[in-house]
């Protein structure tokens, strides 16, 4: 979705906010040690554990699952017993780990956070974007993530079938209600975008938010690469799609946003729009139900 400013920096970004998020995870919960598998566990035991699914959902977060027990213990031997994106039903296996079962036990919990959060994220996900299957509308996040958890959890939505906006402040130039009314016209904003792109030689996306018809005329003169349709109604999406089309700036990308759930999510996409974007997807995840179980060997 974003245009990448220097892909090696990207890549070097993005690997930085995975790894202090997963050894932040680890340290939060182990801090002194922990003390009731040091206390109830023989530190050589050996034994398997696995994980598996206690609800039906799109799986996410099998990476990151490895990430965690070898960080936990490099020994331990995983096995994913299913992909990422894959449907799993109550009861099946989604992955094992062989090894020491204190440091099993040690990863238990951080793994099914991050892997429980990520699935439900993929699954919700994956139930909008087959609604709006039959029509060529893709469904993008937002940046309403967990602090800290942006890149995981914008992971998921790409495992559940969704496209990526921008990942953060940095990426893409997104001008909403606020930036419109500081600059005093969209028509302003958009100027003062593109200028400052050129200025600094920034290579991204340029999008702006209009709240009416005829706020959406006047950005169309001034040309962005994207425009964002908050809170219109559907008959008024249908309008601004066909004024676009027929006025000579079909390619300008229109994205719709506000008021959507899965009850209109078809409806929205039905109107031509290119994109609709759903907060709901990572503001208000419910977890996908699964545990581990452990055995000696």
């Amino acid at each position: 979705m974003t245009e990448k400013r220097t892909n090696i920096a990207f890549r070097e970004f993005f690997e930085t906010c995975r790894l202090k998020a997963l050894q932040l995870a680890l340290e939060e919960d182990r801090y002194l040690g922990d003390i009731t598998t040091e206390a109830t566990v023989d530190p050589a035991q050996q034994g398997l554990g696995y994980i598996e699914a206690k609800a039906e959902g799109i799986i996410a977060g099998i990476e990151v699952a490895r990430q965690v027990f070898q960080s936990s213990d490099a020994s331990l031997e995983f096995t994913a017993c299913v992909k990422d994106g894959k449907r799993v039903y109550p009861g099946e296996r989604i992955l094992e780990v062989r090894g020491r079962i204190a440091s099993i036990l040690f990863g238990e919990r951080t793994a099914l956070n991050f892997m429980q959060r990520m699935s439900g994220i993929a699954t919700r996900t994956n139930m909008y974007v087959e609604r709006v299957s039959h029509t060529n509308t893709a469904i993008l996040d937002t940046r309403k993530t967990a602090p800290a958890l942006r890149f995981y959890d914008k992971d998921a939505v790409r495992i559940g079938g969704g496209t990526n906006h921008r990942f953060g402040l940095f990426d893409m130039i997104l001008i909403k209600d606020n930036h419109i009314d500081a600059a005093g016209s969209v028509e302003e904003a958009v100027k003062r975008a593109k200028a400052y792109c050129e200025k600094q030689g920034v290579a991204v996306k340029i999008e702006t938010e209009v709240r009416s018809i005829s706020e959406l005329v006047r950005a169309c003169a001034s040309r962005p690469d994207m425009i964002l349709l908050d809170n219109f109604m559907v008959d008024d999406l249908a309008e601004a799609v066909r004024w676009v089309k027929a006025n000579g700036f079909g390619n300008i990308l229109l994205e719709a946003s506000g008021n959507i759930g899965l009850h209109n999510v078809s409806e929205v996409a039905m109107t031509g729009v290119d994109f609709i974007s759903v907060g709901e997807l990572t503001h208000s995840v419910k977890a996908l139900d699964m545990s581990m179980k452990i055995e000696r060997a």
